[in-house]
This record gives C-alpha cells, structure tokens and sequence, in this order.
C-alpha cells in the first residue's frame, strides 16, 4: 500500500460476481480495489460517515480535476467540494465518472430486456442496510470502466481495459461510508459479457 512500509491489514475480501459490500472506513486508511480477472466494472458510492447527505460528487469531481477520467492523483470530492477520498495509486489509468450505474429500467430502454440483476438493486440492497434508500443514490464513479468521449462529446461504453490484477488504491480523507455494486452488467461490454469477483483489502499505516 502507498506511503507506509508495513501497513496493517484491517480486511482482505474476495467480492464474488454481482454481488455488493459496504464499510465504514476511518480517516487514512487506504481501500484496495483489485480487478482479479480483468475487464470488470465497480460502480462506488462514498458517503461522509458522519453525514450521510453529504456524498461522492460526479460534477465537482470532475471540475476540480479537470477532466471526465480518473487517475492516480484525483480526489474524490463530496457536495460541499471537501475530499472524500484521494487515488493514491493506479495500474489502470481511466475509470469512468460519467455512465453512472445500470438499472433494470435503463436496459429496458438500452437493450429490449431488464437482465436479472443491476446495480441499482445492489445499491438499494446495501443502503437499506445502511438506513438509507433510492434518494440517497448520487451518480457513482466506475472504477475500471472504459467510457471513451469522442471530439463531439458521444460517449460509448466499451470493452474494458483493466488486466487481470490491475488495482486502484483510494486514501480516505476523513471517516467515510463506501457502498460497491460489483458491476452484474452482461447486455453491454462493461464486465466483457462475463461479470467476475473483485478483491477488496482495507489497510492503514503502520
């Protein structure tokens, strides 16, 4: 993990394909996403642990980094435009701020078919243990979801581009809440038609 020698290990967990996880996490510790097969999408939601009203951003993110893509270096900022979270490494180099979550109605309209599983319906599995609900879903970021934008502003979701192993690790930058859907999507390229398990390690410095 950056910035420690020896960090200890809080959790190390293997998220099995569609399914969802949420932690509170305290100030300095370091989420590890890992992408074990390559190719899967992780649509995140962080919370400010002591104000769940306050959350992940996708416009102040976006206008405080300069740019639609997330890197190493990039925060993530909350409503009131504070750090949530700081991308402190990144073998991967782009993830997505802008095709938000799939849900069962969207690919209705997309696809011609709900699929049995979305985003949305993890989101609102976890939230409801969380004593939150539908209101409380902000547009998320997708780590490792290639969304490229053409000279005339036309995005696409596409084949992914995380290899087997690539991982993002995010610094927290005060107490947090973070909610995964680990990405079900099979009508589009996002988890290459096949949806795979995510590893997810908490760390904080020795």
């Amino acid at each position: 993990m950056p910035d420690t020698v020896n960090p200890i290990v809080l959790s190390d967990e293997v998220l099995p394909a569609r399914a969802y996880w949420h932690r509170r996490l305290e100030k300095g510790s370091v989420l590890r996403i890992v992408d074990l097969e390559g190719c899967q999408a992780v649509d995140t939601l962080v919370y400010d642990a002591e104000r769940t009203d306050v959350r992940y951003n996708a416009p102040n993110t976006v206008k405080l980094a300069g740019s639609v893509y997330l890197s190493k270096g990039c925060v993530l900022y909350d409503d009131l435009a504070q750090p949530l979270m700081t991308i402190v490494e990144d073998t991967v180099g782009r993830h997505d701020t802008l095709a938000g979550c799939c849900s069962r109605e969207i690919n209705l309209v997309r696809y011609g078919k709900p699929g049995d599983l979305a985003c949305r319906d993890n989101f609102l599995a976890a939230l409801g243990e969380l004593g939150m609900d539908g209101r409380d879903i902000p547009p998320n970021v997708n780590f490792f979801m290639h969304v490229p934008v053409d000279g005339e502003g036309h995005i696409a979701i596409a084949d992914g581009i995380s290899k087997p192993g690539d991982y993002v690790d995010l610094r927290c930058e005060k107490d947090v809440i973070v909610v995964i859907s680990n990405c079900p999507q099979e009508l589009n390229p996002c988890c290459g038609g096949a949806p795979s398990p995510i590893r997810l390690v908490v760390s904080r410095p020795a």
